[in-house]
């Protein structure tokens, strides 16, 4: 029994996991989630209970990818590529394996971010290594802990809950779009040239582009997972990741859309502004041939010619105002039918 005059023994501070770990947990069969330390990994699977480890990761130091490679028994090629990042959406199978490449998207500043998110799948194992802009998977870990009949399913139902969650972070990003080009509606059939307006619809444009090159490979890796013959990938798997090729397949079809009316608004706010400047070169012509006339007339009498013989009559200059006059109207009237004034 410990008295007051007994040193007093500070306890060993808890091992943690190193800070680019931003969840290290095992599900069991049931659902529960215990989380657990990398050095723990070897122990808790070596007990087959039908449990499944999800690993996630954000830039990750190269020694933690080596723990884990060593852990898994992961491909040294995969290892690399999780490392280095600047990887293109792809598919591929180590073994008993499969490492996934996705991009991933985050509005920033009214601009786009654009991240990368490596996914490596095993029998009872989820790794994710996140790279650059990328949301957290903490709401996709959430959800499926809240379904017990997907946590059943072990580290593909982890599978559909990040892939979910990758396509769904897109839908935001193309709503704004859509609704910042309904507010530009007005602007781009003004018949007055905006340069700022001209300006914002390329950049949504090439916004738009660089979010098509990012979904569209996703699309080929989802239809892949969907027909794959992996045994890591289970039937029941398929019908969620089908869903989430559903949505990638709607999000390129909104995102060719936008960028088919940005194209036509484009086009449709120079033609405009062209025919504006047409119409007001022909009101100018128009004004011009008016004031040519009497010009040409008037500037008869300033050469000072002799024997001029509207110098010598009376109502002359009379005359010689009216008869511009007439020209001037007459002028006019074939103008206005001609609807260039």
């Amino acid at each position: 029994m410990q008295t007051p005059a007994d040193p007093v023994i500070a306890a060993a501070p808890a091992a943690a996991n190193p800070a680019c770990v931003v969840n290290c947990a095992v599900y069991g069969p049931d659902g529960r989630k215990q989380n657990i330390l990398l050095d723990d990994i070897s122990e808790v699977l070596a007990v087959d209970d039908g449990s499944f480890v999800w690993i996630g990761l954000y830039e990750p130091a190269a020694e933690v990818l080596a723990q884990l490679q060593e852990e898994f028994c992961l491909h040294d090629l995969a290892i690399e590529d999780a490392g280095k990042a600047h990887q293109r959406p792809k598919i591929e199978a180590y073994g008993d394996s499969l490492f996934i490449v996705a991009n991933t998207a985050q509005a920033i500043d009214e601009r786009i971010a654009y991240g990368e998110t490596h996914i490596f799948l095993g029998a009872r194992y989820l790794v994710t290594v996140r790279h650059g802009a990328s949301l957290s998977y903490a709401p996709a870990r959430q959800r499926i802990e809240r379904e017990p009949e997907l946590m059943a399913m072990g580290a593909p139902a982890a599978l559909y809950a990040v892939l979910d969650a990758i396509v769904d972070n897109y839908l935001p990003i193309v709503d704004d779009f859509k609704t910042t080009l309904n507010a530009l509606e007005q602007d781009i059939i003004s018949e007055q040239f905006h340069r700022g307006i001209v300006i914002r619809l390329y950049q949504l444009k090439r916004e738009l582009t660089y979010m098509r090159v990012a979904v569209t490979p996703l699309q080929d890796v989802l239809s892949q997972l969907v027909r794959s013959s992996s045994p890591l990938i289970p039937s029941d798997a398929k019908l969620y990741i089908r869903d989430v090729l559903d949505h990638s397949v709607r999000i390129n079809e909104t995102i060719d859309a936008i960028r088919d009316i940005l194209g036509t608004a484009l086009g449709v706010n120079q033609a405009l502004v062209t025919l504006t400047q047409g119409e007001i070169v022909k009101k100018l012509g128009a004004w011009a041939a008016l004031l040519a006339a009497p010009t040409l007339i008037t500037s008869w009498y300033g050469m000072n010619f002799h024997g001029m013989p509207e110098l010598d009559e009376r109502y002359a200059y009379p005359v010689l105002i009216g008869g511009v006059g007439v020209v001037m109207v007459v002028l006019y009237r074939m103008f206005k039918k001609a609807r260039w004034l």
